[in-house]
């Protein structure tokens, strides 16, 4: 955003608006008009009898604490008059200075003091630089504090949102919003790091100019544990439970979550207010990107505890959920380190033939990282074993203070727990998980693992149940993505009656969201694919498989399962020579170190043009396939060489003995 010069931002003619003028004392309204007059912008309430006065008390050309000139008023908010003034012995710096809206208003004077108090401490390249704190005498001789801040000439989120809505007729783009919220979470931090809330973040106080934001108003911070001073904020961005609270790092996240929401979707007002969030069923951006949905449902959640637990642990999943929203905008990948699970540790499910089985879902999966500040972090990165038993032996002979200390590690238990599931023993997993229930309660990895119990138990609709609230509490990682997309592959199956299910819709969907932004999750692809093919979009099902990397050790699986699904259950009307040379040639640039894949593979695509001769069929081309001609006494050539091929190769006599038969059947009649 372009620089604004400061002297073209001072009003004209300030005044407050009469719709925003209420009794620092009471507040009920006041200063309104009546019969067609204007309302007083100074007079007395007439509930409670304080005094009130809406007019700016320093004027152009006045001078305050022997330094700053006067330039004239630029705004007016909660807290009282923001001036522009030249510093007249700094170089004539534009500066801004903040004064009370009431001076009859205690609550109002003690937290401009709070924050003379507490402003002194606070020095980061995204908040507004405070330089000094004055006192000067108006025209009625009460002395005034003002607060002297640097001058931020830009744009503020909420004119930028409003010229938006007036050129496009629409709220920002979610990634451009999901970058503002970004650029000032680490702001936030640093506040609570002070133990300072803001209290009072929205579109409203958040500045740009050039390429930098930065927090412009600290007229409503407060120390966390602060139990006299007044709380300020604006109603609609607010924490419900503030008021009982106090502000907390839960009321916080709070008003992040709504202000990332005003800045994307019409939130429907209620009393001049902004009211609840809308939902996936009327907001088409929350349909379209589910795991943005879900990192809002969690940072306004109605319990405090559910939101998120640092500005830092927001960041990492807003994170997540924006290279998503990129890669759903324009298909370009863009991977990332997670800061919760390692990567994949195998893929489930090569292939488009069969069901992944829920033991190697579980083996593939990603696992939760050790917690480095764990007493037992040193410890299990030098421990080997694959059972339980075999654990607690090398636990106990490395570091027995660890396992026998009262609660010391949390570590030990949830590795146990996972060498149970990876041993196949998910009802001693599910007995140690709820063992470990008390210690950590509330805890995402224990819905993770025992998520994996219920899988290997059979309890479909279990797993997926707790797959769901680790989504739900890390909406930016794409672990949980691809364990709940397996899940309801897996339920899809069981579900016959209904060949376009929810589970199965659900299925693509998480599928071609982890692969779609990250490529190295291999499973998501097959998945993808043995989804779409299913729903009979075979072409999608193509290429999806065509955009694993040839650099990947999968990539010839890949390029055989799209051979596969090129002739896979293909009536025969539907088999044209265009798709039996597509499936010969993606055959011929193949390297196979298997001699029985080479003439099973070859033999699939012989079979089909067989099929397509029979019913027939001419070829237009003269070309041959797979070197053999495309005609009938060609193709059967052909086969018979694949069959024979596959018999050298048979496991045991009796099916060499078959396929030697099959290749005498299948080979063309000839004079010899």
């Amino acid at each position: 955003m372009p620089r604004i010069d400061p002297a073209a931002a001072v009003l004209a003619e300030p005044q407050v608006a009469q719709e925003k003028r209420f009794c620092g004392s009471c507040d009920r309204p006041v200063g309104r008009g009546r019969d067609g007059k204007p309302g007083r912008s100074e007079g007395f309430c007439p509930h409670c009898g304080a005094r009130f006065s809406f007019t700016p008390k320093l004027v152009a050309g006045e001078l305050v604490g022997g330094q700053y000139e006067v330039a004239g008023a630029l705004a007016h908010g909660g807290l009282g008059w923001i001036y522009l003034a030249v510093d007249r012995n700094v170089s004539d710096r534009w500066v801004v200075l903040k004064g009370l809206l009431n001076t009859g208003d205690a609550d109002a004077m003690r937290a401009a003091l709070a924050e003379k108090r507490f402003l002194a401490e606070v020095e980061h390249p995204s908040i507004v630089k405070i330089h000094n704190f004055v006192e000067h005498a108006g025209a009625d001789g009460v002395r005034v504090g003002y607060i002297v801040m640097e001058y931020i000439g830009g744009t503020s989120l909420k004119q930028i949102l409003r010229a938006h809505r007036d050129t496009d007729g629409t709220y920002l783009p979610p990634a451009q919003a999901i970058a503002y919220i970004l650029e000032m979470l680490p702001a936030l931090g640093y506040l609570h790091s002070l133990n300072l809330a803001y209290c009072d973040f929205k579109p409203d106080n958040v500045m740009q100019t050039d390429e930098q934001l930065k927090l412009i108003d600290l007229g409503a911070v407060i120390s966390m544990d602060d139990p006299d001073s007044p709380i300020y904020g604006t109603l609609g961005y607010q924490a419900p439970e503030i008021a009982e609270t106090g502000p907390t790092v839960a009321t916080e996240v709070f008003t992040v979550g709504r202000t990332l929401a005003v800045l994307m979707l019409a939130v429907p007002q209620v009393a001049g207010h902004f009211g609840d969030l809308p939902g996936p069923e009327s907001e088409p951006l929350l349909a379209r990107h589910d795991s943005l949905h879900r990192l809002l449902l969690r940072a306004v959640d109605p319990d405090p505890e559910v939101r998120f637990s640092s500005m830092g642990e927001m960041a990492d999943q807003l994170t997540g959920v924006l290279r998503e929203v990129l890669s759903a905008e324009d298909a370009v990948p863009r991977p990332g380190m997670s800061a919760y699970f390692g990567p994949a540790r195998g893929v489930f499910g090569v292939g488009i033939a069969a069901v992944p089985d829920p033991a190697g879902i579980v083996a593939a999966l990603p696992i939760p990282l050790v917690d480095p500040t764990d007493s037992a972090a040193a410890l299990l990165a030098t421990t080997t074993g694959a059972t339980p038993v075999e654990l607690e032996r090398a636990f106990a002979a490395g570091l027995r203070s660890v396992v026998t200390g009262a609660g010391e590690s949390t570590e030990i238990p949830l590795r146990l727990i996972r060498a149970a599931l990876e041993s196949g023993d998910p009802a001693d997993a599910a007995a140690r998980i709820a063992a470990l229930s008390d210690t950590l309660p509330g805890d995402w990895r224990l819905a993770w693992f025992r998520a994996q119990a219920h899988l290997l138990s059979g309890e479909l609709s279990d797993a997926a149940t707790e797959f769901e609230a680790v989504y739900a509490a890390l909406p930016g990682e794409a672990a949980p993505k691809l364990a709940l997309a397996a899940v309801c592959e897996l339920i899809a199956h069981t579900r016959t009656e209904a060949p376009l299910s929810e589970a199965h819709s659900r299925s693509v969907r998480y599928y071609d969201t982890v692969w779609r932004t990250d490529r190295s999750f291999l499973s998501a692809a097959f998945g993808s694919a043995r989804m779409r093919l299913a729903s009979g979009d075979r072409q999608g099902a193509i290429t999806i498989l065509d955009q694993v990397d040839p650099s990947s050790a999968r990539y010839t699986e890949a390029r055989l399962a799209a051979v596969e699904t090129l002739l896979t259950d293909r009536p025969p009307a539907d088999i044209t020579e265009s798709v039996l040379r597509d499936a010969g040639g993606r055959v011929t640039t193949l390297t196979l170190d298997s001699a029985r894949r080479a003439a099973d593979i070859r033999k699939q695509v012989l079979v089909a043009a067989l099929t397509w001769l029979g019913a027939g069929n001419a070829p237009t081309d003269p070309a041959p396939l797979l070197d053999a001609p495309l005609t009938d006494p060609g193709v059967r050539t052909g086969l018979e060489r694949c069959y024979r091929a596959l018999a050298r190769e048979a496991p045991d006599m009796w099916a060499r003995i078959a396929l030697v038969e099959q290749a005498n059947s299948i080979r063309p009649r000839t004079t010899l």
